[in-house]
């Protein structure tokens, strides 16, 4: 009990500051912007229970701690868009957009199938098994490793909006082209990954290997994939939002009457906002859902690296 109060005191008195300038700007607000000052009640409020959770740091805490933090964000988003009366062609609000959700589950789903599933997603599975078997490649063979690398580089840092359309003429304006543009964009990053990895194996583990006259194969499979894994989800993770990205921005560019990227630009010529939202809400929640599997997957994998030790203390 007396370790309770303790630590509420010292809560308190980290922030008192805190404390003492959100209630100046809830009295100033008041006085200047009357229409401000529920506002930045509301956001003190939850700024300090938020607070207050944080000092329990339990999984409970840290789980509720990020939800109410959005809620906190969305019902201020509510309360400005209303109060202000902010032009829905500008910014809707959370209640239309979740209204254009509900009255449109249909397209969004027929849109996340075709963006997302066809495009996205295949496109990412063959260029990371691509980048993969390259990588081992050029493990292999030092003419590959002083050749394609930089070409690799180079392919790298070209735009999604140059080479977009040309995959597009190339591959038609169905999702095949999609995954074309999202093979290109994820599969250098994951290539300079994989063979980082592969090189991660020191001299004396090599050494051993051989020792032990272990062929290529058994060593790649015993020792250089395993100590290559780190790195290969660190690729994998960055390139899920790439995937997303470049399978939505290539639709732009050319598109059948489906998709997400075909959604929002037409949306947007109808100045169908709420719709718009919607679909950035859908991409939203699948690429989190997406890096959230591949780092469970990668939790799993590489359960003995440092990085994936639960901190005692």
């Amino acid at each position: 009990m007396t370790e309770l109060r303790l630590g509420r005191t010292y809560w308190f008195l980290q922030n008192i500051q805190a404390v003492a300038g959100g209630i100046v700007a809830l009295v100033a607000a008041h006085w200047l912007a009357p229409t401000a000052a529920p506002l930045v009640a509301v956001w003190l409020i939850a700024w300090l229970f938020n607070a207050w959770l944080a000092g329990f740091d339990t999984p409970a805490t840290r789980a509720v701690v990020p939800i109410i933090f959005g809620g906190t964000i969305i019902l201020l988003w509510e309360m400005a868009v209303r109060a202000y009366a902010i032009p829905t062609v500008i910014l809707p609000a959370p209640s239309q957009i979740a209204a254009s959700f509900a009255a449109n589950t249909g397209i969004l789903w027929t849109d996340f199938v075709q963006t997302i599933i066809k495009g996205a997603l295949t496109g990412w599975l063959i260029g990371a098994a691509a980048a993969v078997l390259t990588a081992i490649a050029i493990d292999r063979s030092p003419f590959l490793q002083r050749g394609l690398l930089p070409i690799g580089n180079f392919v790298a840092a070209l735009p999604i909006v140059g080479i977009a359309p040309i995959l597009v003429m190339w591959f038609g304006f169905d999702w095949q082209s999609k995954a074309a543009v999202v093979v290109v964009m994820v599969f250098f990053p994951i290539l300079v990954n994989m063979v980082a990895g592969l090189r991660a194996t020191d001299a004396m583990q090599r050494d051993l290997m051989a020792s032990w006259a272990a062929p290529y194969g058994a060593a790649l499979w015993k020792l250089r994939l395993p100590a290559a894994m780190p790195f290969l989800f660190n690729g994998l993770k960055i390139t899920t939002t790439l995937a997303l990205i470049g399978a939505i921005v290539a639709e732009f560019f050319g598109s059948p009457t489906r998709g997400m990227g075909f959604r929002i630009s037409t949306a947007v010529g109808r100045l169908d906002l709420p719709l718009v939202w919607a679909e950035i809400v859908v991409a939203a929640l699948a690429g989190t859902l997406f890096y959230g599997i591949v780092a469970l997957i990668e939790k799993k994998v590489t359960f003995w690296h440092p990085s994936q030790r639960r901190q005692r203390g």
